[in-house]
Formats: structure tokens, sequence, C-alpha cells
């Protein structure tokens, strides 16, 4: 007779899933954290400064990284174990034109960062939900959850608009760059995530644990690829470079959003520290860091493939860069 799971075997899949979590993120933030620590010290032996300055980054950007990327890929493994397909069809309207704005407003359901908005994506997707409609959620979650709205609420008192212009920035861009996908995007550009172990027909706790090992693994290698290409940007590129971009405040505004955005629930006191720069480009850096910063980039070239990375974010950037003119004009 074929051996049935029993509660038992349910509650000891359970515990081993809490435990490969928890000391999964753990062990990644030690590393992190004795790297930080390390680092440091050997640059002082070395008398090198920039080596500091470059652990520095890399450790700001992974630590604050870690733990919404351990959400994201806890949700995608939930979805992807105990989520049927046909919950996901029903809860989605069928045309993308659509699908796109709905799952675009559900992003405001995921308390994370970018970190943990691919895992999620890539999840959808292999359940079945259109890209278009899963990359407008992959945008929106970061940008518009409770969380970031708090945040930005908080280092702009009194500025509802702020928040107000954010929250329509933002979701604007998601809900374009789905339709723009659903138009013109090519299947040949996106490599859809394949099925890890915890993907596999049949869900349950089994296939829940080998998929938070598959997505925690597989992602937080590309989270720290962009956490060190980050930091090798803001330390390694000369001063006369950054001068050429420094020289308008527009393009230096730009450029911070997307080479030292840390994390969609930083950047809005980082844009309040910016008092040189008006309010639009303030919120500029709010809307584009969240959707086109190195860390997303390498997660996404990881997740989908480099092609669709590199033309998704260029596309991203435009459009983001266009919602934050026309929302700043409108409400700042």
């Amino acid at each position: 007779m074929e051996n049935r799971p029993t509660v038992a075997d349910g509650i000891r899949l359970g515990l081993r899933a809490l435990v490969y979590a928890v000391l999964g993120g753990a062990a990644l933030i030690a590393v992190v954290t004795v790297v930080s620590v390390l680092g440091p010290m050997a640059a002082l032996d070395l008398y090198t400064p920039p080596v500091a300055a470059w652990w520095t980054v890399f450790t700001a950007i992974a630590v604050q990284g870690v733990p919404f990327l351990l959400l994201g890929t806890v949700v995608s493994a939930a979805i992807g174990a105990f989520v049927p397909q046909r919950v996901l069809t029903r809860l989605l309207p069928r045309r993308a034109a659509l699908a796109v704005p709905v799952a675009g407003a559900a992003g405001v359901v995921l308390p994370g960062c970018e970190c943990a908005s691919v895992p999620v994506a890539g999840s959808l997707m292999r359940r079945g939900v259109a890209p278009a409609a899963a990359l407008a959620f992959l945008l929106s979650a970061p940008a518009i959850n409770p969380v970031v709205l708090v945040a930005t609420s908080i280092a702009f008192p009194g500025q509802p608009a702020m928040v107000l212009g954010r929250l329509v920035a933002s979701l604007g861009t998601a809900v374009v760059m789905g339709w723009l996908w659903a138009r013109f995007g090519r299947e040949e550009w996106l490599r859809l995530p394949k099925r890890g172990g915890g993907h596999e027909p049949g869900g349950g706790a089994r296939a829940f644990v080998a998929g938070l090992q598959h997505d925690f693994l597989h992602a937080g290698g590309f989270l720290v690829v962009g956490a060190a290409a980050a930091a090798t940007f803001a330390v390694t590129v000369p001063r006369s470079v950054m001068d050429v971009f420094t020289a308008s405040p527009w393009l230096s505004v730009l450029l911070l959003a997307v080479v030292l955005c840390v994390c969609s629930e930083a950047d809005a006191f980082v844009a309040a520290s910016l008092s040189g720069f008006s309010p639009t480009a303030r919120l500029a850096f709010m809307v584009v860091g969240p959707m086109v910063d190195l860390k997303l980039l390498a997660l996404q070239a990881g997740t989908f493939g480099r092609a669709f990375a590199v033309r998704f974010s260029a596309a991203t950037w435009v459009v983001a860069v266009g919602s934050s003119v026309l929302v700043g004009w409108w409400l700042l």
C-alpha cells in the first residue's frame, strides 16, 4: 500500500522548514557580519581605506536585503506548494489589460523590499500567471506596501502629497510596464523560472521545504552579486566621471537611485536628506530606486535571464522618470 502522510509527518516537515528558514537566514547574516568586521580590519592593515569603504557599502546592502529576501522566498515557496493554479487564474482577470492593474495593486500586501518581490514574481509565473501581471506585481510590491508608505510619511512629516505622489507614481510605473510587456514583450527575452524541487506538482509541506531551499539559495547568491556590484561602482568610479553626473541635479539624483538605493524601506530617509534638490527630483529618487537598482538588476538577471533584465530595467528607468515628473508636476 502507498504510504500516506500523517499529521506527525506534517508537523516534522513544518518544523524542518522553520529550522531551514531561521538557520539559513541567520547563517547568511552571520557570514556577512563577520566579513564586514574582518574586511575593514584587513583594510586598515593594508592601509587601503577604499577597501574599508567597499565593505561598508556591501554590508549595508546585503544585511538589509537578507531578511526581506527570506520573506520573499517563504512566500514564493508557499505559493508553489499550497496555492492551486486554479485559484490564481480565478483571482486575476483573463485579459492582460485588466490583470496588470489588479496585480499591481496587489503589491500592497507584501511588506518587503525589492529583494522579496523577484522570487514571488517567479513563483507566480510558474503557477500560470501571465508574465505581464507578475512583472507589474514585481515592480509595485516594494514601492507601495504599507511599510514603505509609513516610512515615507515619517521621513516627510506634514507632506502627505509626497506619500501620495510616491504611491501614484510607483503604481503607475508598474502598471505601464506591465502593459508594455503585454504589448511588446517577446517570449525569447524572458527565461521563465525553472521548476525546482519545491515546485513539483502535488505540493504540500515537503514541496514547501524544498522550494524554500531552492529559492533562497538561488536568489541569495544574486543578492550578494548585486551588493558587490553596487559597492564596487560606488568606490571605484573616478571622481571625474561622477562630476559629469553631479553637474546636473537631476542626473545626480537618478544615478544615486540606481547605484546607492539600499532598500525601499530606507530610501525615503535618504531622499529627505537631499534638501538641495527639488521635491520632484526627490520623488524620482524614491520611485526609480526600488525598481532599477543594481541588486535588483542582478536578481532579475539570475531569475529571468540577462536579456530580459537589461531590456526591462532600461525601459523601467525611462517610465519611472517620466511618471515621477508627471506626478511631481501634478501634486508637488
